[in-house]
């Protein structure tokens, strides 16, 4: 109370703010399928628990904070592309 400091500036602060950031969900993103290439191969297999499994690697790398939606549109996004 009394405190100049804004609602955003507070959130950063403490470190609790999501993460929508292009370039840092997106580098989160090609590590993981980097990291995981048989959960990626699954995943173009159809099986959805690897879908599953590549946000939770995501959401783990950026501690919770990335945008989900953005993380699954990005997996979405690569794993479409060639091998």
């Amino acid at each position: 109370i009394g405190s100049a400091r804004t609602a955003q500036q507070v959130i950063e602060d403490m470190g609790v703010g999501m993460v929508s950031d292009e370039g840092t969900i997106r580098k989160a993103v090609e590590d993981a399928l980097a990291a995981h290439p048989n959960v990626v191969q699954d995943l173009r297999s159809g099986k959805k628990n690897a879908f599953n499994f590549l946000v939770g690697q995501v959401m783990r790398a950026t501690k919770g904070k990335a945008n989900p939606n953005r993380v699954a549109e990005l997996i979405q996004e690569k794993t479409r592309d060639s091998p």
